[in-house]
């Protein structure tokens, strides 16, 4: 059985609806001995859905958004795909690789007879893929359906909901399912207002559709006082562009969103484009010197040659964005900025590339997202001549060598004392995971428990290295107020954090003493 989307677009709501869906029965013969699915009247507390996402914190949010309205329904969302009736995979569809994880999942599923709905921007830009055919997909206008949709799954039924005319976006209010509890990751905007000739993500996000104002500061504030969060992320395809479809620009948005973040709370601006923040250096500049935001400032320039630029459609130039790096530079301390890079478009040559690197050259970007280029289906440039696949990699891997020859992180800043935000484990299980204003990754030892999470320390750098800073805990200047979870728990004692802090402090000088003791012995020896 197939379901279409024909959703009336003049009268789609941002929010959860009934089922605006047609069925299409395919005749085909009965067979009296075949099992009958199961009907709407389903348990969905029994069923559990296994959710994968890729891409950018858009998808992400969408991810928490879906899980959210799932968990809300009765479903049990689960990380666990082996043992999940109903796989829920979020696409991106920004480079190769990513869109072929998503095929081979597909089929891994399809292989072990599991349901399966394919969300995200795959599934709205290119749903006729033929790894696609009699699977569901819901359009990344329509997560609000996510129920309808795996309910429909789950009963044999093959859903399509992808509409994105006059469609709006759904709305911010909507269960939410967060990956992490202490952070809120806010779409501030969905769709953009360029025409890059090398994304796809426009066929699949649309044209610019801003979140009105006062519900973006409701739903932070809501994040905040109510469910505890510590850190505001906010997220869009461009950041910068938010308001201009509603006669209003980013600074709007910021300055009112920093009056509802707590005292030991932070945000962070989420990737913009050059653009839409050059008439607005100072005030953007401003804004990353408050003491709740991030000074932290993510603008992808993609090239460092201005014809390539104007092959790829980014109206502006390379002069354009050196002015933005550097006011920021001068009129924000310690700014962390971070770009990305897109090395061997087709139009691209070997003076271009010199251009590009010799940009990384200049600024030493802490991060720095290097990025092979990939022909993405139905883009203009897809359909220019390749660049020679020996020299792509060639270009790619010197920028990443040359990415890797330098560090902000130096031994200068060994000794350095700095307050932190701790809102997550290190993959190593042995460390938090902080960030100073700067944005700057410090890790935290963890002492095997999760009572730092959520907190504000005071530490001291002890190592550094390429992607990060280690350190160790001296006092603890302030908490955050505590999530809905900890509130039960009661905060983090002082006394708790010097104790912590002076056996890091013992530790380490065990540490040099036997070391000392060490190479003396040998040195006599």
């Amino acid at each position: 059985m197939d379901i279409e989307d024909i959703a009336d677009n003049a009268s789609a709501t941002a929010g959860p609806r009934p089922r605006d869906f047609h069925i299409k029965v395919r005749s085909k013969k009965k067979d009296e001995n075949e099992e009958k699915p199961e009907t709407d009247s389903i348990l969905a507390w029994s069923k559990t859905v296994y959710l994968k996402t890729w891409g950018c914190s858009h998808n992400g949010s969408d991810s928490e958004y879906m899980g959210g309205l799932l968990t809300a329904a009765g479903f049990k969302v689960s990380n666990d795909k082996e043992g999940s009736d109903i796989w829920l995979l979020n696409s991106c569809t920004v480079k190769t690789p990513s869109e072929t994880q998503l095929e081979n999942m597909v089929i891994e599923a399809q292989k072990k007879g599991k349901k399966v709905v394919v969300a995200g921007c795959v599934s709205q830009a290119a749903p006729n893929e033929s790894y696609l055919k009699g699977v569901s997909i819901v359009g990344v206008k329509q997560i609000d359906q996510i129920v309808n949709v795996v309910e429909e799954t789950i009963n044999g039924n093959s859903v399509r909901m992808l509409s994105l005319r006059n469609k709006t976006t759904p709305t911010l209010s909507m269960p939410k399912m967060r990956r992490n509890e202490r952070i809120e990751i806010l779409a501030i905007n969905s769709g953009c207002l360029n025409n890059c000739t090398y994304c796809k993500t426009k066929m699949a996000r649309g044209n610019l559709q801003s979140y009105p104002l006062e519900d973006l500061v409701t739903q932070a504030k809501t994040a905040f006082e109510v469910d505890g969060v510590k850190e505001l992320w906010l997220t869009s395809e461009d950041l910068g562009a938010w308001g201009r479809d509603i006669d209003m620009v980013l600074p709007d948005l910021l300055k009112e969103l920093v009056k509802v973040i707590p005292d030991g709370c932070m945000a962070r601006l989420g990737m913009t484009n050059p653009p839409y923040i050059l008439d607005h250096l100072s005030e953007i500049a401003e804004i990353l010197n408050h003491p709740r935001v991030y000074s932290f400032l993510h603008i992808p320039v993609q090239a460092g040659s201005n014809a390539v630029l104007n092959d790829m459609k980014r109206e502006y130039s390379n002069e354009d964005f050196c002015k933005i790096v550097d006011y920021m530079i001068k009129h924000v301390p310690d700014v962390y900025i971070a770009t990305d890079f897109i090395c061997a478009f087709p139009t691209e040559n070997e003076e271009d590339f010199k251009e590009s690197l010799a940009l990384v050259e200049k600024y030493k970007f802490p991060t720095l997202f290097i990025n092979q280029f990939y022909p993405r289906p139905g883009t203009p440039a897809a359909r220019l001549k390749k660049i020679n696949t020996i020299e792509a990699r060639r270009r790619t891997g010197e920028m990443t060598k040359l990415f890797h020859s330098y560090t902000r992180y130096t031994d200068e800043k060994i000794g350095q004392i700095h307050d932190v935000l701790i809102c997550e484990k290190a993959t190593d299980n042995t460390h938090y995971v902080g960030h100073n204003k700067s944005y700057e990754h410090i890790l935290v030892p963890a002492y095997g428990s999760d009572d730092l999470l959520g907190k504000r320390v005071r530490v001291q750098i002890t190592e550094v290295s390429k992607f990060h800073m280690k350190s160790i805990i001296i006092s603890e200047p302030c908490l955050a107020a505590p999530t809905a979870s900890e509130k039960s728990k009661g905060a983090l004692r002082v006394t708790d954090l010097r104790m912590a802090g002076a056996l890091s402090a013992a530790l380490l000088l065990a540490y040099f003493i036997l070391k000392f003791l060490y190479v003396s012995y040998f040195v006599q020896a």
